[in-house]
C-alpha cells in the first residue's frame, strides 16, 4: 500500500511538472480581453506589399540604391500620418543602411516600439546570369519576408495618426535582418536598441512584425520544429503566433490577451528556449533580448507554414490581406492597451 502511494504521488508530480511545462509554453487558459480597434485596409496592405516586393525589387544589402528607396518611400508614408520621422544611420563595412523610426505620443516615459524589417533576402555567393547581377533566382521579391511586416507596420502608423497617442510608440523600420548580417551586431534593430540602451530609455516592450500574410486552413498546412506540438496548437495554418523567450512569459500573456479580443483571428503564443524550439528567436527581437528589453514577435511562423521562405515564389499575390488586416489591427490594439 505504502509503495502505491508513493507511485500516486510521483504521478501526481509529474503529471503537475508537465502541466506547469505546459502552462509556460502554450499560455493555454488567457483569457481575451475585448477590445474594439479600427479595421485596418487590406487594401492598402496589398498595395504596400506589391510596391514593396515589385517597384522596390530587390531589397537587399547588396542592391544599395533599391534598399535606400525603399527607405526613402517608408519615410514618406510615415511622415504622412503626422508621425515625428527620422533616420537612424546603420553604418557596416563602410555602406551607410538607414533604420527609419517613427514617434508617436509623448517624448519621455516608458516606450512601446513596433518593428519590422524592410530588407530583403539574397543569396549573393550563386551569382546571376541576369546581366542586371540580380533575379528571382538570387535575389527573392520578398513579399511576405518581410514586405507584409513592413506593410503593416506602415498601416499601424495610419492607424496611430487618427488619435492623439498618450504613451511613447515608436515604429522601427529596420535595415540589414536579412544575411550576412542576420543575428549578427550589425543589423538595424542591433543598431537601435543599442541607442535606447545608451540613451536610458525604459522599454515596456518590443514587438517585430516578421512574415504576417500567410494563412491556411487546410490540415496539415502547418508544421512545427518539435515532434509532437501540433497536439498543442492546430494543423492548420489559421493563426496569427506570438512568440517569446521563457523570460517573457508575463508581457506574452497580456499581449497575447490583448491580441485574442481585438477581433476572431485565432492567436496562439510560445515562450520556449531558442536551443529547445528552432525559430524563437529568428527576428529582430532577439537584439533587444540582448539589451536586456522584453521583446515578442509576432508571426505567420515563416517556413513552417509556406515554401516560398527565401524563394523566388514569395511574391505578393500569394498572400492573405484580409487575416493580414486582422493581424494588424490585433497589433494595434496593444498599442492601445492600458
Amino acid at each position: 500500500m505504502k509503495y502505491l502511494r508513493r507511485l500516486f504521488w510521483l504521478a501526481l508530480a509529474i503529471a503537475a511538472s508537465i502541466a506547469l511545462a505546459l502552462a509556460a509554453i502554450v499560455q493555454p487558459f488567457v483569457s481575451p480581453r475585448a477590445t474594439h480597434p479600427p479595421a485596418a485596409d487590406p487594401q492598402r496592405l496589398l498595395a504596400d506589399v506589391r510596391h514593396l516586393s515589385v517597384e522596390l525589387y530587390p531589397r537587399s544589402y547588396d542592391q544599395f540604391e533599391t534598399i535606400d528607396r525603399a527607405a526613402r518611400f517608408i519615410h514618406e508614408e510615415l511622415r504622412l500620418t503626422g508621425a515625428r520621422v527620422s533616420y537612424q544611420d546603420v553604418s557596416v563595412e563602410g555602406v551607410v543602411y538607414r533604420n527609419v523610426i517613427a514617434r508617436f505620443g509623448p517624448e519621455h516615459g516608458p516606450v512601446r516600439v513596433f518593428g519590422a524589417h524592410y530588407d530583403s533576402f539574397a543569396d549573393v555567393g550563386q551569382g546571376s546570369d541576369d546581366p542586371r547581377g540580380y533575379s528571382p533566382k538570387t535575389h527573392t521579391p520578398g513579399a511576405d519576408d518581410n514586405a507584409s511586416g513592413v506593410a503593416g507596420l506602415l498601416e499601424l502608423a495610419r492607424m496611430l495618426g487618427r488619435g492623439e497617442q498618450t504613451r511613447p510608440i515608436e515604429l522601427v523600420a529596420y535595415t540589414l535582418e536579412e544575411p550576412p548580417h542576420f543575428r549578427s551586431e550589425h543589423m538595424g534593430s542591433a543598431w537601435h536598441a543599442r541607442a535606447l540602451r545608451q540613451a536610458g530609455r525604459e522599454v515596456e516592450f518590443m514587438l517585430s512584425l516578421e512574415m504576417i500574410g500567410h494563412f491556411s486552413d487546410r490540415r496539415g498546412s502547418q508544421h512545427y520544429p518539435v515532434h509532437g506540438m501540433h497536439r498543442l496548437y492546430s494543423e492548420r495554418g489559421d493563426f496569427v503566433a506570438l512568440v517569446g523567450r521563457m523570460g517573457d512569459f508575463g508581457a506574452t500573456r497580456r499581449i497575447k490577451a490583448t491580441m485574442a479580443g481585438a477581433g476572431d483571428l485565432p492567436v496562439r503564443s510560445i515562450n520556449a528556449p531558442p536551443l529547445l524550439v528552432q525559430g524563437v528567436d529568428f527576428s529582430d527581437h532577439l537584439s533587444y533580448w540582448h539589451e536586456g528589453y522584453p521583446a515578442l514577435m509576432v508571426t505567420d511562423t515563416s517556413f513552417l507554414r509556406t515554401d516560398t521562405y527565401h524563394q523566388a515564389s514569395d511574391t505578393y499575390d500569394k498572400l492573405d490581406y484580409a487575416r493580414m488586416a486582422k493581424v494588424v489591427q490585433a497589433v494595434y490594439a496593444v498599442s492601445q492597451q492600458p
